[in-house]
């Protein structure tokens, strides 16, 4: 490894007095201790070194993901994003909003993978920024959004052929699959890694069953789990500064990340795919590093993989990192009196064709609190004409005072139109929190009016309630009743849990309300009452109430159990003089009770 690193050219960003100004605001609090002349390829304070192949690196690229490919040195502007979007046009109004934006789709996979990680990692503590800012300064969050429908960058982003010359020494090891080069590997995709790193890191990000180093879902889900792996724990500085050195082993690396990271954590945004600004600086270039300009680099259309975009300083063949390739200055077939440096135009994609959104057949969304609704929402993507657009990102988001989420706890998912224009939500889950509130679709990249869905979460209910067990309830004239009421509610059939009841003795099955005599309940200062309120079924649905007492009143009388839903059950309760025949039970009721058998 050490030999890998030995013979890497050692290009750092500038450190002018601009450089060491920006990165002493921006990284300070991140990384203690930096200085413009201590920016090189060293290990933090209180961070480890790159793992070797052993410990889950890549022998071949000296341990990190991206084989020290030079990236993107642009820092974000020096004061806080604060985005507030303009009612009017949807964008951002105050200052650094531009580079506070992420495009949509981009944004989506960031997410989607910290969410993954919660689930499959909780002890890396991922946040999304932490993917972000890495997916700033590797690719310019994929050339400012340039990707399709599914996620894929539209024209491969390539780094420099790692051919030893100023940079890691990589030969070939994916047969040119990923980066087109049969000779040596190239940094790949929007998160920039090399086909051998790759090779074990790469995971399927959107559910098609690829795992694709130029989709934006694989690579920020391999990415997280890269940065993941041997134990480290982004809430700690000594994990954070690990894993972004793991990532490219380099001092000037990890305070660029960082100044993301913190800018990001500070407010961001969603930006239509395409619109992003595209940094201009590289590690490899010599340029100082500055904080970008508010006004977003216009994205070249793609070309020939191989061929940098030109820049400030000379550069030999591929040593281009993550840019487009300019186009050609004259291209071929160009029509008469067209400028020669006009790109011809691009075709449009399916979202750029989608004029609104229709419901698809949804059905009434309605599902008792704690359950998943049994409908699913179904929205299809429509041209001004009414025709169906296939492959179109539709993003779902839940609107409102709710708990309800969809499959997996997510209050977002994105689902791509089938041929037919449909697109199909998860299953939608219901919380506990009762009453109505939105979910509300709308295209990903596109601004079209989005289509809202109502739902509607009812209280949990009981269609039926029934004793545990058949004993009689009796009791003695001052007594206590030797056997508590136990119930158990179901909802059709099903175990009906956490359902409110109330109980009350009542004088007579035909007035419900509560006796002043007879048999009563005792509140917490011994006080007899006679309706119990706030009660609740248990997870199997039962219920247990406190124990009966009995004052000096005999005869017959009535406890009534009702529930949400309408359950209603009915029990009779005797208090009676002692049998003189009859030998005292130990509770003093008179009578000697059976031992209680549940009932099927």
């Amino acid at each position: 490894m050490a030999a890998h690193f030995g013979s890497r050219l050692r290009k750092g960003a500038a450190t002018t007095a601009v450089a060491a100004v920006a990165v002493a605001a921006l990284s300070a609090s991140q990384a203690p201790g930096v200085t413009a002349e201590n920016q090189d390829r060293q290990a933090a304070a209180g961070a480890t070194s790159a793992p070797d192949a052993t410990s889950g690196g890549d022998a071949a690229s000296g341990g990190d993901a991206t084989g020290d490919s030079p990236y993107y040195t642009d820092l974000p502007p020096l004061h806080s994003p604060n985005p507030s979007p303009s009612p009017t046009t949807g964008t951002p109004t105050s200052p650094g909003g531009t580079e506070a934006g992420i495009p949509a789709t981009v944004l989506d996979a960031y997410k989607k993978a910290a969410d993954e990680l919660r689930g499959s990692k909780p002890g890396c503590n991922m946040p999304w920024q932490l993917l972000a800012a890495i997916g700033k300064v590797e690719s310019g969050q994929a050339r400012g959004g340039r990707v399709d429908a599914n996620g894929t960058t539209i024209g491969r982003i390539l780094g420099p052929q790692l051919d030893g010359n100023g940079f890691a020494l990589i030969k070939d090891t994916d047969h040119g699959a990923y980066d087109g080069n049969s000779s040596y590997d190239q940094a790949v995709g929007p998160m920039q890694f090399i086909p051998s790193t790759w090779a074990w890191a790469g995971r399927d990000g959107n559910g098609d069953g690829v795992k694709d180093p130029n989709n934006v879902y694989d690579a920020a889900l391999a990415a997280g789990h890269y940065l993941c792996r041997n134990d480290w724990d982004m809430s700690t500085q000594a994990g954070l500064h690990s894993a972004i050195l793991s990532y490219n082993n380099s001092q000037d690396y990890l305070d660029t990340v960082l100044s993301w990271l913190e800018y990001y954590r500070k407010g961001t945004h969603s930006i239509p795919d395409g619109t992003g600004s595209v940094p201009s600086h590289r590690s490899d270039d010599g340029t100082p590093r500055t904080s970008p300009s508010p006004t977003p680099t216009h994205p070249h259309k793609p070309t020939h993989p191989h061929r940098s975009t030109p820049s400030p300083k000379p550069h030999g063949p591929g040593d281009g990192k993550p840019t487009e390739p300019a186009p050609d200055p004259t291209p071929p077939n160009t029509p008469p009196n067209t400028p020669p440096n006009t790109p011809p135009s691009t075709p449009p994609t399916p979202t750029d064709t989608v004029d609104h959104l229709e419901d698809a057949g949804t059905a009434k969304l309605t599902a008792m609190a704690g359950d998943a609704f049994t409908q699913r929402i179904s929205t299809r993507a429509e041209t001004k004409a009414g025709k169906a657009v296939a492959k179109v990102r539709i993003r779902l988001t839940v609107v409102g005072d709710t708990d309800a989420t969809f499959t997996g706890g997510e209050k977002v998912a994105t689902v791509i139109t089938n041929s037919t224009g449909t697109a199909v939500a998860p299953a939608l889950n219901a919380g506990e929190k009762t009453g109505d509130f939105t979910i509300r679709a709308t295209v990903l990249g596109r601004a079209v009016s989005g289509l809202d869905y109502k739902a509607t979460v009812t209280a949990r209910a009981a269609d039926t309630l029934a004793r545990t067990s058949d004993t009689a309830l009796t009791c003695t004239p001052g007594g206590e009743f030797a056997d508590q009421v136990e119930v158990k509610a179901t909802y059709k059939g099903a175990v009906a849990d956490k359902v409110a009841a109330t109980a009350t003795l009542i004088k007579s099955a035909d007035d419900a309300t509560a006796n002043d005599k007879g048999p009563y309940f005792k509140d917490a200062d011994g006080n007899a009452v006679r309706t119990l309120t706030g009660l609740e079924t248990d997870g199997d649905g039962l219920l247990k109430l406190p124990k009966l007492y009995a004052d000096d009143t005999t005869g017959t009388f009535l406890l009534r159990i009702t529930t949400t839903g309408g359950a209603t059950l009915t029990v009779e309760l005797k208090v009676a003089a002692a049998d003189p025949s009859t030998s005292p039970s130990p509770s003093g009721t008179g009578t000697t009770s059976a031992s209680p058998s549940p009932t099927a």
